[in-house]
């Protein structure tokens, strides 16, 4: 984890002033295993003692990601973006559809596919987004159950 100061130091270095919101706003999201969601942000300033507002938060996450300092995950089949503090290091997930858990792909499955794919097509591959979604266990048990209900 990142030390306050550091994120202030982020926040300089890409011509942003350092705001006690933004600063807070970034370490939640440094603090944070999970992506959250502007409302989550939101409710950890407030239990910080942090005043903003809930229109505040979602145009200091935008600015944020569009400086490259947060990461969007926008979640297929809801109207809901997450945010997560960029650590250089692009992640992937396992998002379950019924209870809406998001689990973390530690390593990189296109890695190989990226590399082919590039001497394929003499792209220079920028990069890759794999979010794969499915039912947890305790979801789809419960899917299963309610199909021999019916």
């Amino acid at each position: 984890m990142r030390k306050k100061r550091e994120f202030g130091d982020d926040l300089r270095l890409c011509g942003l002033r350092n705001t006690k919101q933004r600063s807070a706003i970034l370490e939640i999201l440094g603090q944070s295993d999970q992506p959250l969601a502007a409302e989550q942000v939101f409710t950890e300033l407030i239990n910080k003692g942090i005043t903003v507002n809930l229109s505040t938060v979602y145009r200091t996450l935008d600015i944020l990601s569009a400086k490259n300092l947060a990461t969007k995950l926008n979640i297929t089949g809801e109207n809901r973006t997450l945010f997560e503090y960029n650590e250089e290091v692009h992640r992937h997930y396992l998002i379950c559809l019924g209870c809406k858990e998001i689990i973390t792909i530690n390593n990189c499955p296109l890695k190989g596919y990226e590399k082919s794919l590039a001497k394929e097509t003499n792209y220079a591959i920028a990069g890759h987004k794999l979010d794969v979604y499915g039912y947890c266990p305790k979801c789809n048990q419960n899917r299963e159950g309610q199909e021999e209900d019916e």
